[in-house]
């Protein structure tokens, strides 16, 4: 009988690892800053991470994706991760956890 996938620890686990990376911008991970739009686990174990860019020509454009991408495959239970980036909807300060804001200054 095959292991049943527990996806919300995972799930977790991932939100985990996407709060340990930062936009070298902003001081805020990019969990918290409403950067991470969906994460999707399959019964392969496999991971897509759907997440968007605070603009479409932010300098980490090219290094960001890759990172998220390293670090959740780094994750054990992780076979495979793809990070897809799109810009619809286009990130907004309103996308921001309030800690976010807090820490911005925002509120």
């Amino acid at each position: 009988m095959e292991q049943e996938i527990n996806t919300q620890e995972l799930g977790e686990k991932i939100v985990t690892v996407l709060k340990t990376i930062y936009d070298p911008e902003i001081p805020v991970d990019i969990y918290e800053l409403g950067l991470i739009y969906d994460v999707m686990v399959s019964t392969d174990y496999d991971v897509k991470v759907l997440m968007t860019l605070t603009t479409p020509n932010c300098p980490v454009a090219e290094t960001l994706p890759l990172e998220v991408e390293e670090k959740v495959k780094s994750l054990d239970m992780v076979k495979d991760a793809e990070v897809e980036i799109t810009f619809d909807p286009p990130w907004s300060q309103d996308l921001m956890s309030e800690g976010a804001k807090l820490e911005l200054g925002l509120l």
